[in-house]
């Protein structure tokens, strides 16, 4: 049997727009931050062009802005964008999950494997993964797969609210009992439980984001405390 072929690898483009990304939603770039085209580069270990191209396509996300003549700048979390957002990720998950028949075992042996893994993650960096897997997954349950990229692209604003609340405003393991329940009622055959636990999951954000708008203000459009800018970076984090 011939081996089997190797895993294509990312592009140049592809690799710079994740990492950098990444950390933006996660705050190692603070909203305010300018980030330099060469430090980018350099620090992931490619040329400038595939780092501009990713900052092009994060700036359609609406978390950068490029200032001719002055730079780009991780924008602040915009709350519109959120609700925007959140009001998206509904629509495209529980439509999927009404197409959804019970799992199969071996489905629901993945949703269950998906939960006890992140019921071992030691901090949000760890479950944040775990967490776009199993909403992922949920997808995949219908076959809708393919609609995450359509949820990811839209909910930038969404998750960098979402990151600081996985500490502000409630636990990792809070966010567990939230996916363990609607795998419960999936397995169990109740639709309604299921759709019900997911809405409610999904909608916390909206807690998540008055609590932490009130504890950061400076994260945020349209507070006197956004008008401060943070000291220039632009080094994606070592992983």
């Amino acid at each position: 049997m011939p081996d089997a072929e190797p895993a294509a690898r990312p592009s140049a483009r592809v690799l710079a727009y994740g990492r950098i990304r990444d950390d933006i939603i996660a705050g190692r770039f603070a909203p305010g931050a300018l980030l330099s085209e060469n430090e980018l580069a350099a620090a992931l270990g490619l040329s400038r062009q595939p780092v501009r191209e990713a900052l092009l396509l994060i700036a359609q996300e609406g978390l950068v802005e490029v200032r001719p003549q002055s730079g780009t700048y991780v924008t602040r979390i915009d709350p519109d964008r959120v609700r925007e957002a959140q009001f998206i990720r509904e629509a495209i998950e529980l439509a999927s999950l009404a197409a959804c028949s019970a799992p199969s075992d071996e489905e629901e042996r993945m949703l269950r494997d998906l939960v006890a893994r992140q019921r071992a993650a030691s901090d949000r960096d760890e479950f944040y993964p775990l967490d776009e897997e199993f909403h992922r997954a949920l997808l995949g349950l219908a076959g809708h797969s393919n609609a995450w990229a359509a949820v990811s692209a839209a909910k930038g604003h969404l998750d960098r609210a979402r990151y600081v609340g996985m500490s502000a405003t409630r636990g990792v393991q809070d966010y567990v009992d939230d996916h363990e329940r609607v795998v419960d009622a999936l397995a169990a055959g109740d639709a309604d439980a299921a759709a019900e636990a997911l809405r409610g999951h999904l909608r916390f954000v909206f807690a998540d984001l008055e609590a932490v708008r009130a504890q950061h203000p400076e994260l945020f459009d349209g507070t006197e405390a956004a008008q401060s800018r943070p000291a220039r970076t632009g080094r994606p984090s070592r992983r």
